[in-house]
């Protein structure tokens, strides 16, 4: 049976905060300070059993290889490189999996299966070395080829940044759905990282039907405030887009394009004038889990950032009050990731498809989270300085701390 299964990438060891990805507010606000690994990975494990609970299908992503000794080779370090690049090989950016591919579903595409392309993030230094481990990560958790197919990503002219700018919208997770590529022009204060032409070859790779895809700029406004994905101003789930009201370049056109493909579709629109993009992007209230429950309803689940937010919580209690297709909102601490940048949303890549069909060390349960925790808390450092990416005695607690979370989940295959 056909469901929607969200994997969340486990915070890797050598999360820190050296402040790389330029045009991300948190990530520069926080640059140089004091990260905490261990509690940022327990953080969002609890985001994940928190859900788990809810009744919803959970999988999992692991760390990616850090400190990447495929990236340090290409730049020849030798300890005089800029320290910029150092960092970029330690980055646990890999955590946030809505940026590790993009996802078609069965019922969407011209072969029936299920399509991932893996993103190429080439915008940023520190990103772009991730595509070739997401693969193998992709290749062994879909690996069912019946069911799955799991692509490379993009040529690297074309900038790709996966999940985070794209939306599907649907009667129900299991029927033909609506897809939705949002891409940015480039110009403005920070770069587009989603580009028009990636998002085109995305499409036709997973042999998606034309009239059922829309490709939607975003506004440039939105991303010269700090909407460096489209997740962060705007999220869909089944019949329902919640958005900000500059989400869009045209958002009249929009609108009105989803309607035609989908005449059920419910448009909750946020007004500037009650949250501005401001306020959305400093409390990511956009950049949420918009959910089906097992009971039919949907829930928004968002960082306690925006539900501590004055303006926005007053918005969304009369939201709740007016009773909306969204009749649930869920507030969860994902502060340690918040601080670099990435809400609920960011940790999580949504796949519709049956959960026996994957390779069931991906797929989380009580059990194995109470094991995935015991690691953590035995082996992730405790704080990581940015000054201290590069020690070699950092270096090796990072390795053996990923290496033992892969014995333990029987993943040899991934050291």
């Amino acid at each position: 049976m056909l469901r929607e299964i969200n994997f969340d990438g486990i915070i890797g060891p050598s999360h820190n905060y050296a402040g790389l990805s330029l045009g991300n507010l948190a990530s520069a606000g926080h640059a140089g300070e004091t990260s905490h690994p261990r509690a940022a990975a327990l953080q969002g494990l609890a985001k994940m059993r928190h859900n788990l609970a809810l009744g919803l299908a959970q999988g999992f992503l692991l760390p990616l290889p850090r400190p990447n000794p495929v990236f340090l080779e290409a730049i020849a370090a030798d300890g005089s490189e800029d320290p910029r690049l150092r960092a970029a090989a330690w980055s646990a950016s890999a955590m946030w999996t809505a940026n590790a591919a993009t996802v078609s579903p069965a019922p969407d595409t011209a072969d029936g299966r299920c399509h991932l392309t893996a993103a190429n993030l080439v915008t940023m230094p520190h990103r772009a070395q991730e595509w070739p481990d997401t693969v193998r990560q992709l290749q062994i958790a879909f690996a069912d080829m019946a069911k799955f197919t799991v692509h490379d990503a993009v040529p690297p002219s074309f900038g790709d940044e996966g999940a985070a700018n794209h939306m599907r919208m649907c009667a129900g997770h299991g029927t033909l759905g609506l897809e939705i590529f949002v891409y940015g022009k480039p110009g403005g204060a920070f770069p587009a990282r989603q580009h028009e032409q990636a998002a085109r070859v995305v499409a036709r790779r997973h042999g998606l039907d034309p009239a059922r895809t829309l490709f939607v700029e975003q506004n440039p406004v939105a991303i010269a405030a700090g909407a460096f994905h489209n997740d962060v101003v705007a999220v869909a789930n089944e019949r329902v887009l919640f958005t900000h009201e500059q989400a869009f370049a045209d958002p009249d056109g929009t609108y009105a394009a989803i309607r035609a493909a989908l005449p059920e579709a419910e448009i909750v629109v946020v007004p500037a004038g009650a949250v501005s993009l401001t306020d959305a992007i400093a409390s990511y209230l956009f950049n949420a889990q918009l959910l089906t429950l097992p009971s039919g309803e949907m829930a928004l689940v968002i960082p306690l950032e925006a539900w501590e937010h004055p303006r926005v919580r007053k918005w969304l209690d009369g939201m709740l009050a007016s009773n909306g297709p969204i009749r649930q909102v869920l507030p969860v601490d994902v502060r340690q990731s918040m601080a670099n940048g990435g809400g609920p949303a960011c940790l999580r890549l949504r796949v519709v498809a049956d959960p026996a069909t994957v390779d069931p060390r991906f797929i989380l349960d009580e059990t194995k989270a109470a094991r995935i925790e015991a690691v953590i808390a035995a082996h992730w450092p405790e704080s990581i300085n940015p000054r201290d990416l590069g020690s070699a005695v950092l270096a090796e607690q990072v390795i053996s701390a990923r290496t033992a979370l892969l014995m333990e989940l029987e993943l040899s295959e991934l050291v």
